[in-house]
């Protein structure tokens, strides 16, 4: 992004460095949210089960302690 604002900036501005370094850029300010998301989307299909097994057995110990009381 700096090459094409310093490109732009330049005496006379070379418009078609600015486009050419500025379009990479944009695609890497952009791409990285749709990585996150996937990684995100696919670390919580992983864990989802594991979390869910140990709410059950908390349920599972909280009924055997009601029933003692």
């Amino acid at each position: 992004m700096a090459g094409s604002v310093f490109s732009v900036t330049h005496e006379p501005p070379v418009y078609w460095l600015c486009v050419l370094l500025a379009v990479p850029a944009f695609i890497g300010w952009i791409l990285p949210y749709f990585v996150y998301r996937r990684l995100v989307d696919a670390k919580t299909r992983k864990v989802q089960p594991l979390i869910e097994a140990k709410q059950d057995e908390i349920y599972e110990v909280c009924e055997k302690g009601h029933a003692l009381l």
